[in-house]
């Protein structure tokens, strides 16, 4: 029984945000990098931190605090760039996401992941996943719905600042 209820958990990597533990489900996480320099872009939206260099590519940096109505992030040593992918319709857009620390990679089971509550989130309950259940019950950890956070104009106008606006040629 152990096997089956293993193959029914889920993996989620937990982080810091303005004092709260966050998480987002492990497959959705390509990699964790250390905060470093990020390059502000004129006309970005307010919650796009700008841009880095992850090995040859332009990724977006979101200000995750500011996305979901808290203040900006402050950095620290601790602070780093969760890189996640989200979908836009068919595709698949690589984002960084600003987390003030990383907390753990937790294994949840179906029964310690409950719907989230409809009133007192810092957060859009349509952002949620759900809240997980962590350390015997007593704690819980707003598990979130990364592609709803970033919906899909506002991933299409933060992928846009990888390149230049594309000019019209001829008549």
């Amino acid at each position: 029984m152990s096997e089956q209820t293993s193959a029914t958990s889920m993996q989620y990597l937990s982080f810091i945000l303005a004092g709260e533990e966050y998480a987002l489900g492990i497959l959705q996480v390509k990699e964790i990098i250390e905060y470093d320099t990020v390059t502000r872009i004129p006309g970005a939206p307010v919650w796009v931190r700008g841009v880095f260099n992850l090995r040859g590519s332009v990724v977006p940096v979101v200000d995750l605090p500011v996305k979901l109505g808290m203040p900006p992030a402050t950095l620290t040593r601790w602070s780093c760039i969760v890189v996640v992918e989200v979908k836009l319709g068919g595709e698949r857009l690589v984002l960084g996401l600003l987390a003030d620390s990383i907390g753990q990679v937790m294994d949840l089971e179906p029964g310690d992941v409950l719907p989230p509550p409809s009133f007192g989130t810092p957060v859009p309950v349509d952002y949620l996943v759900g809240m997980g259940r962590t350390g015997a019950g007593r704690k819980f950890v707003l598990l979130l719905d990364i592609d709803k956070v970033l919906s899909s104009q506002e991933v299409l106008t933060a992928s846009t600042l990888e390149s230049p606006p594309a000019t019209s040629t001829g008549s």
